[in-house]
Order: structure tokens, then C-alpha cells, then sequence
């Protein structure tokens, strides 16, 4: 068991927030692998030809492969409290860019050396030793956010900002203490300390660090813990709902209407209003509205009033979409 350490200041400065470039990592990090995200499925074509970018490549190679334990904090920098949501990718591209050369060797040289199956590559041990690493990483990292992600966070966000809200609103009813301790199985609150169920035994003091909690879609179902950057604390948990209402026929079509649109008829066997599979699905009720009339304009789907309820269902047509990917 991992235990971290807290006193009544660290508590006080308990929040949540999104972590764009974690998000981006553990979509580079699927994509790098040709992996497949248990809910979201391929990165697509897009996120593997950013690869063939030297930045993003680099990126990409200080990532953990292969039973490697460990990713170095910096490419995932703490969110702040005064960037805007609109700017926080931004503020932490800044963040990498600015990172002290001294905090970057010690995470990419000593703490892979001891936690990766691997040597690092000759090119990437010459580029962090020039000082420019970092540079190339924030580089990278907005490469690949435009490659591959930007159109998409919107999906993402709604998520996560719902996943958000519902934990706020559980502080405010039941403590911090409570609220942390529902945020995952393996994550428990002893009073003056947080808890995670490890393999193995290690104790952290994270007393006077902000403590940083980030729902995570694209990790999913993944616990995460970083506290090598100073001052930092950030537990990336899964969001909740990830992956609600969605059929795992959607798959295939998923790749012609996208992954949103493809979970809404995976969901529409039986009509529904738009807020119960904003409920379901884990998508806002606006983000929801725009998919069905996306829908309902490609005759994907049909509504009909019900009292004071507008309710959508999947038409044959669709179902024959979905039976074909299924097939």
C-alpha cells in the first residue's frame, strides 16, 4: 500500500481539475503502442501520422512501453488554479517548456533507469542533455493535441466536467475525507492520509503541496499518481460514466459518425429523452441536443413529442448500421 500524507493545510487546498496533457499523453501513449482504448477504441489514422512528427516522437519515446513503470511528471504538469479553462492546455505547454533542467534529468535519466525494462534511445539521452528537451516536448505535446485531439475535447470535457461537478458537490455534503474516498477502489482516506492499494509498500509526505485531483476518460480505468515534480501533487482517477450507455457494436460505425453520435443509437433501441441519455451516456444534455439532430437530419433517428418530453429512437436503418458493424 502506498500511503501519502497530508495535514490540514494540504486538505484546504484540495481540488479538482481536467489535465489536457494528461489526456493527450494517454491517447499518444495508446496511439504509440497501436492500442485500443477500452471504451474509445482506435486513436485513428490522425493521431498515428502526428507520430511521424520528430517532436511528437519524442514524446512519445519517453513513454512507458512494455511493463515500464514510470512516465515522467513534467509532461504532465500540474493545473493550475488561475488558468482559465480555455487556456489550460496552453498553461501547461508552458509549464513543460519551462521545466529546470536539473528536475528534467533527474525524471528522465535516474527515475528510468530504475523503473523502465529498457535503455533510453542514444537520440533522447542527447537531447535532454542539450537542454533543449524541453522545448520539443511542449512542442510535441501541442502537435499532437491539434493532430489529434482538439476536435474531440469537447466529448472529453463534458465529461469530465460532469464528473467534476458531482464530486464537488459531494465535498460540500459530505468532506473532503468522504468524497475521496468514493473516487476509486483502490483509493481510501485514513484521516491524515490518502491511500492506494499497491503491490508493494511506500509512504510519501505531500504536506504543504496543493492536492490535485484530475477524472481522467482517456486513462481509463487506470489510478495514476504523480508527486516527482516539487511542489506537486496530481491522482488522476477514472471519470465516472466513461463508457455508459455505449454497445460495443458501435465500434466500427463509430468511425463514420463519430464516437458520440455512435453511443446515442447504441443506446436507442428503446426511445429516450435527451435527459435520460445525457444521464446514461455521461455527455451534457447541449452536447446530447447536438448529436440528435445531427442524427435525426441523416434519418439515424426519429422523435416524437411524449407530454412535456421529446423522445428519440434509432430507425431501421440505423439498426442495420449497427448490426453490420457488429457483424
Amino acid at each position: 500500500m502506498l500511503t501519502l500524507r497530508v495535514d490540514a493545510d494540504t486538505v484546504s487546498r484540495t481540488r479538482l481539475a481536467p489535465s489536457p496533457a494528461s489526456e493527450s499523453i494517454a491517447w499518444l501513449k495508446l496511439t504509440a503502442a497501436s492500442g485500443r482504448h477500452p471504451v474509445f477504441g482506435d486513436p485513428g489514422p490522425l493521431a498515428r501520422a502526428s507520430l511521424a512528427h520528430p517532436d511528437v516522437a519524442l514524446l512519445a519515446d519517453l513513454l512507458p512501453q512494455n511493463g515500464d513503470t514510470y512516465r515522467p511528471d513534467l509532461l504532465t504538469p500540474q493545473p493550475e488554479t488561475h488558468a482559465q479553462r480555455r487556456d489550460l492546455l496552453d498553461e501547461q505547454i508552458a509549464q513543460i517548456e519551462a521545466a529546470a533542467q536539473e528536475d528534467l534529468e533527474t525524471q528522465v535519466f535516474t527515475h528510468t533507469r530504475t523503473h523502465w525494462n529498457r535503455p533510453l534511445l542514444a537520440t533522447t539521452r542527447r537531447i535532454a542533455e542539450s537542454g533543449r528537451m524541453q522545448r520539443h516536448l511542449a512542442n510535441g505535446l501541442a502537435r499532437f493535441w491539434r493532430d489529434a485531439l482538439a476536435e474531440g475535447w469537447p466529448e472529453l470535457h463534458s465529461i469530465m466536467d460532469q464528473d467534476i461537478a458531482h464530486r464537488a458537490t459531494a465535498i460540500a455534503a459530505h468532506g473532503v475525507g468522504r468524497a475521496l474516498g468514493a473516487l476509486h477502489p483502490d483509493i481510501a482516506w485514513a484521516g491524515n492520509a490518502v491511500t492506494l492499494a499497491k503491490p508493494w509498500d511506500g509512504e510519501i509526505d505531500v504536506t504543504g503541496r496543493d492536492l490535485v485531483f484530475a477524472p481522467s476518460v482517456l486513462s481509463w480505468p487506470d489510478v495514476i499518481i504523480q508527486v516527482d515534480t516539487p511542489g506537486q501533487f496530481v491522482l488522476y482517477y477514472p471519470a465516472q460514466r466513461i463508457g455508459a450507455g455505449r454497445d460495443r457494436r458501435s465500434g466500427r460505425i463509430a468511425q463514420v459518425v463519430g464516437n458520440a453520435r455512435a453511443a446515442l443509437l447504441a443506446d436507442l433501441e428503446t426511445a429516450r429523452s435527451t435527459a435520460e441519455l445525457a444521464t446514461r451516456t455521461g455527455y451534457s444534455s447541449g452536447t446530447v441536443s447536438y448529436h440528435l439532430s445531427a442524427l435525426h437530419r441523416a434519418r439515424l433517428v426519429t422523435k416524437v413529442r411524449d407530454g412535456r418530453y421529446v423522445l428519440y429512437q434509432r430507425t431501421a436503418h440505423a439498426a442495420g448500421l449497427l448490426e453490420e458493424a457488429g457483424g
